[in-house]
């Protein structure tokens, strides 16, 4: 079992179907945004660019999965993401289920100089909501708490990916 997991990690569909799902979350969050009129927080925002990270990661192992060093880029970056997305969905259900006015989020986004996506693409990265409200659940969970699924489940996923690699050069150097 673990041989076909390695070799599935080695494949483009593994890839593109991480990709394919990063992409689907993200129209979640456009359709959440601009069909049900839910405003989306600064924590919103942060948590999609972390899932626009996996994308990015996805993509990058997209390119060329059999080179160790391609690959081995997309996991990295798969990891950090997941783990920042994590951290971040975390942060976001702690001021909604402990709001206080001495801990909230930032009104305004802060991105670097060199990448103001909030200027670049209003629709998709300007925060008009609040963190502390919750507007949405499904099964008795808010979206953060989605969230901290989703991000927790790639995150596992990714580091397994990752195991399977040291799992699969030991196999190659007996």
């Amino acid at each position: 079992m673990l041989e076909n997991l390695y070799q599935f990690s080695r494949s483009r569909l593994s890839w593109l179907l991480l990709l394919l799902a990063m992409i689907a979350f993200e129209l979640c969050a456009l359709y959440f945004q601009h069909v049900m009129l839910l405003a989306p927080c600064v924590m919103c925002i942060y948590e999609r660019v972390a899932m626009l990270g996996i994308a990015v990661a996805a993509a990058v192992g997209l390119c060329k999965p059999q080179n160790s060093i391609i690959r081995g880029l997309g996991l990295v970056g798969w990891i950090a993401s997941s783990y920042k997305g994590l951290m971040l969905a975390l942060e976001h259900v702690d001021y909604q289920f402990h709001p206080s006015p001495f801990k909230t989020c930032d009104i305004f986004v802060n991105f670097p100089s060199w990448a103001p996506l909030d200027q670049w693409v209003p629709w998709m990265f300007e925060p008009s909501g609040d963190c502390s409200k919750i507007v949405w659940q499904f099964l008795d969970l808010s979206m953060p708490q989605w969230l901290v699924v989703i991000f927790g489940a790639s995150l596992g996923v990714a580091i397994l990916f990752t195991l399977l690699q040291f799992v699969g050069l030991k196999k190659k150097s007996a």
